[in-house]
């Protein structure tokens, strides 16, 4: 049986009863129970949800996602376990004392596996196959030759049109990236936590603002996911973040991206901070 994804976009106290999810409307004083074991990710996207601490302690220990969301329905913080892996204290330090080599190398290793799947996503979408290979087939350590934002732009063009703008704050449907963007973010994160690893501390993005850069490195990838989705969005004719496209959109992660994936690409980059691996896994999108 497949985890449940679970959003609260209305006022609902949420509580442990007997080892289980308590779910009551204030309004009607209905209460519904979920067993905890069928639950992957928790979203609040409520203002006026109440949660109380011994369920936020139970989903910590049981290692389920709890996505909070602001007044603009986007994802902004998420319920981190600190005691994840028993090798934290040796990953962290592992991760600190990374040379500056190293950190290169896994950028390298990002922004190839990220064009890669750009491309395949375009195969995919019947654009032709290995359309981005003289991209991924010439990055540099540490990406020198910055081929990751050169591949961006005809990704872009290629995927959604001529006329269309990677702008965080641009017309549809970048909106739609955004969030999905924000739910791959949380999720990398908790993976990165799970396997041990400071997501404060990027390889590659450094932004003092930013919260969990080596998220948005780790992230990378990935990406084309949130891309895909968003397109058949598109062919839909939803252009906007709305209930349904949000629970298109969280349904990816127990459905396209291959189970357990992203905590082994967390754990072979662990891997290669310790010293014992080379290579950092990521998925191939198909």
């Amino acid at each position: 049986m497949a985890k449940q994804t679970l959003v609260f976009e209305s006022p609902v106290e949420l509580s442990l009863s007997d080892g289980m999810l308590s779910i009551m409307n204030k309004e009607t004083k209905e209460i519904t129970l979920r067993a905890l074991e069928d639950i992957r990710l928790v979203m609040i996207d409520n203002h006026s949800v109440r949660i109380t601490m011994p369920l936020i302690s139970q989903f910590a220990k049981l290692n389920i996602g709890v996505v909070f969301c602001d007044e603009k329905h986007m994802p902004v913080s998420m319920l981190m376990d600190f005691e994840s892996n028993t090798l934290q204290t040796k990953r962290f330090r592992s991760q600190l004392s990374a040379t500056i080599p190293t950190n290169k190398q896994i950028w390298k290793q990002i922004v190839e596996a990220k064009i890669k799947n750009q491309s395949l996503l375009l195969e995919k979408m019947g654009h032709g196959k290995s359309l981005m290979a003289n991209y991924y087939q010439n990055v540099h350590s540490g990406d020198t030759t910055n081929r990751e934002a050169i591949a961006a732009k005809f990704y872009w063009k290629t995927l959604m049109g001529k006329d269309f703008i990677r702008d965080r704050y641009g017309e549809a449907p970048n909106a739609l990236l955004n969030y999905g963007y924000s739910l791959l973010r949380s999720m990398v994160a908790r993976s990165l936590m799970n396997a041990g690893l400071l997501p404060m501390l990027g390889v590659f993005h450094h932004n003092c603002y930013d919260s969990y850069p080596l998220a948005d490195d780790m992230m990378e990838p990935y990406r084309p996911y949130i891309d895909y989705r968003v397109v058949l969005l598109m062919k839909n004719g939803i252009m906007e973040v709305c209930r349904e496209s949000k629970k298109f959109l969280l349904e990816l992660f127990y459905q396209d991206i291959p189970n357990g994936a992203l905590l082994l690409s967390a754990s072979s980059l662990a891997g290669v901070y310790d010293g014992i691996g080379r290579v950092v896994v990521f998925p191939k999108f198909s």
